[in-house]
């Protein structure tokens, strides 16, 4: 018999405790290898409107809610026994009338009244905060919708009245009984004005590429079990209709795929990873990031999806870029790439340019010139440097100027080699110029994530080291996530992703409002050096959540007792210590930060150890911050001079670069703000950070 696994299911396990999970578990199991058994006690609803509810016993007091038809069974919900009897009383399971698609409906007759905006958590009382107001009550979002219309986008029949007469002040209420599609699309609407009605597709109502979202079909016991034992990454089972395409489609060359934060890049990344083991035997993937923390996190996710048939994880290797580039040179020359770090290249220019006759150049510009120009794109020569372009840089350079500079880059080059040292561009540049005229590739396929922190020498590398083949490179990323690298041209490299570029509109981790506040420290629309747009404007956030807070206190002492209390009414209202984050700019303010856990008596850890403890709060910087997730979210110390940081502000050589510096100081305040699911707090101290007032209007 046919198991179909629902989203709702899932998520109804993960709220039940260790151990009553582990009995609704081994009660699926023996439901799917075994449905007739006379010990599952199987019972119909009587008074559910859906005559094929069943209950399944689990103990004396757990019931898993099933769905009968035909030769299949679905395992639709899991909950106390009168909870789980409640749930099936008030829903059916159909196809929607006119999209054709499976939905768990609510019956509108059996939900109480949703007209009035559901009230938020309060928060707690705080001094000095200056948070942005709720917005006022509008009219009705949907007044130009017809019913016909409502229908066509999968809103169930006895809903329509309801979205048509919905406002704002109580739509979130009524998203979270409508299926997501409908959800999904009235959002975009109420945010563009455009309602995209869904193609025609030519399927059955479970295959249905909105069904698929919510509904998994197992044939296997051992992939039913690897799904239920990660109940929380749901999307590990569960693709939105334009996450599937991205993942299944088949592209004729690069593929880059953006979106603000949340909206499921890594998880579009990690799917297309297993799609391209599953269809080629042959395959060798290469899954990369940019550090070596977030390369463990994307293994232990991809562990997750392939649990079913762990043998694929033997053709994939997932390490960050400077990793992945340290061990193919190791296999290539017997030996480890020891690499300098910034500032021995620092104190090497200090010693160089006096006695080079050239100390008329500041130390932050020649740093500056060697990272940007001279490294990343490998100077090796007086000639390559004259004809260098220097993309984006105010500093115009003669002839002559460039001949002096040389003199010192040149020397930095030899000292550099002298001490058998390598930058990291030069390992990157070794790696790739041993394969880039080889037939011979390491890897089939390249997987990135974050791509957006891509350097010149990293990209040619990555492009070098897998064959010539349309489906060879897939990217994911947020242009404005952007921290760490200045932008070039992909396209000048031989990348060119134009026209398979896709942008991702659905946020699944971060509430509306927070969503909304971190927008604001970003433009609508994020364009790259090869005219490619991220067009951020019509994201929308899938759930309502409570405002952030944002607090400028007069002194240090008084921003610790703000943040102090708000953490500790955060964990008086259940809010586990493991899903708080405490974040700030760099490692001078760390100690801040721990005082705030301090002050509302809550242990921490560490950023760098975060896998020793699971009963504590989070500390560490904002860079640490990327690729995290926790329910609530506290940002301390904004303040001026240290976001943006003076210490990069002294180093900028010029007008461009100190624009890139504002630029990528603003998005890791974002990229931090964005961590937050439920909750997020941002202090300084008076007069804080300038990035504060955009979060006010």
């Amino acid at each position: 018999m046919t198991t179909i696994l629902a989203d709702s299911f899932t998520a109804a396990l993960a709220k039940l405790t260790n151990d009553e999970q582990k009995h609704a578990k081994l009660t699926a199991f023996d439901l799917q290898t075994n449905p007739d058994r006379p010990g599952l006690q199987m019972h119909r609803i009587e008074a559910s409107k859906d005559p094929n509810f069943w209950s399944v016993r689990v103990n004396r007091d757990l019931r898993i809610i099933i769905h009968k038809t035909g030769d299949s069974v679905m395992l639709a919900y899991v909950d106390h026994h009168d909870d789980a009897y409640a749930w099936a009383e008030r829903r059916r399971i159909e196809a929607h009338p006119r999209t054709g698609a499976l939905q768990i409906v609510e019956v509108r007759e059996r939900v109480e009244e949703v007209t009035l905006r559901a009230m938020p958590p309060v928060q707690p009382d705080l001094p000095f905060v200056v948070s942005p107001p709720l917005p006022a009550a509008s009219a009705p979002l949907f007044t130009r919708l017809s019913s016909d219309e409502a229908l066509s986008i999968g809103v169930p029949a006895d809903w329509v009245e309801d979205v048509l007469q919905a406002s704002e002040d109580h739509f979130f209420t009524l998203a979270n009984h409508l299926p997501q599609e409908a959800a999904e699309a009235l959002l975009e609407y109420a945010a563009t004005g455009v309602l995209n009605k869904p193609r025609a597709v030519d399927s059955t109502p479970i295959t249905h590429p909105d069904a698929q979202r919510r509904f998994r079909i197992f044939e296997g016991h051992e992939e039913l079990a690897a799904a239920l034992d990660q109940p929380f990454e749901k999307w590990a089972v569960f693709l939105h209709p334009s996450q599937r395409t991205l993942v299944e489609r088949d592209f004729s060359g690069p593929v880059r795929v953006v979106g603000s934060a949340g909206t499921g890049k890594t998880i579009v990344a990690l799917h297309r990873v297993v799609r391209t083991l599953r269809a080629d035997p042959a395959s060798r993937v290469l899954l990369t990031t940019f550090s070596e923390p977030l390369a463990m996190a994307l293994k232990r996710k991809l562990d997750v999806l392939v649990a079913d048939d762990p043998r694929l994880t033997e053709r994939v290797v997932v390490s960050s870029f400077e990793q992945a580039a340290g061990e193919l040179y190791a296999l290539m020359t017997g030996r480890k790439a020891y690499l300098v770090s910034r500032e021995k290249l620092r104190g090497i220019l200090s010693d160089t340019a006096p006695t080079a006759g050239t100390g008329r150049y500041p130390i932050r510009f020649l740093l500056s010139e060697w990272e940007h120009v001279i490294d990343a794109w490998q100077i090796d020569s007086a000639e390559a440097y004259a004809l260098v372009p220097r993309m984006g840089r105010k500093n115009r350079l003669g002839a002559k100027q460039r001949e002096e500079l040389w003199s010192i880059f040149a020397e930095v080059s030899r000292q550099v080699r002298a001490k058998a040292l390598m930058t990291s561009a030069d390992l990157f540049t070794a790696v790739m110029r041993h394969f880039d005229n080889r037939d011979h590739k390491p890897y089939s396929h390249v997987v990135v994530d974050e791509a957006q922190d891509l350097g010149v020498a990293e990209l040619r590398f990555l492009k070098a080291i897998v064959p010539d083949r349309a489906d060879a490179m897939f990217f994911a990323g947020d242009i404005g996530q952007r921290i760490f690298q200045q932008p070039f041209s992909w396209k000048g490299l031989g990348i060119d992703v134009r026209g398979r570029s896709f942008t991702l509109k659905v946020n699944y981790r971060t509430s509306h409002q927070i969503r909304r506040m971190a927008d604001s420290l970003l433009p609508d629309n994020v364009r790259d050096v090869d005219g490619e747009e991220d067009q951020r404007k019509g994201t929308v956030s899938v759930f309502d959540g409570v405002e952030p807070v944002v607090v400028i206190a007069p002194t240090p002492e008084e921003e610790i007792i703000s943040a102090g209390t708000f953490l500790k009414g955060l964990v008086d209202t259940g809010v586990a210590p493991s899903e708080i984050g405490i974040f700030c700019r760099s490692n001078d303010e760390i100690a801040r930060a721990a005082k705030v856990a301090e002050a509302a008596d809550v242990p921490t850890v560490s950023a760098l150890h975060a896998a020793s403890s699971s009963e504590a709060v989070l500390i560490g910087t904002m860079h640490l911050a990327k690729g995290l997730e926790f329910r609530a979210v506290i940002l301390i110390a904004c303040d001026e001079g240290i976001l943006p940081l003076n210490a990069r502000i002294a180093d900028v050589a010029d007008e461009f670069e100190l624009d890139e510096v504002v630029a990528t100081e603003r998005q890791l305040l974002y990229v931090a703000a964005t961590r937050a699911r439920d909750h997020l707090f941002i202090s300084g101290v008076s007069p804080g950070s300038e990035f504060l007032e955009d979060l006010r209007r």
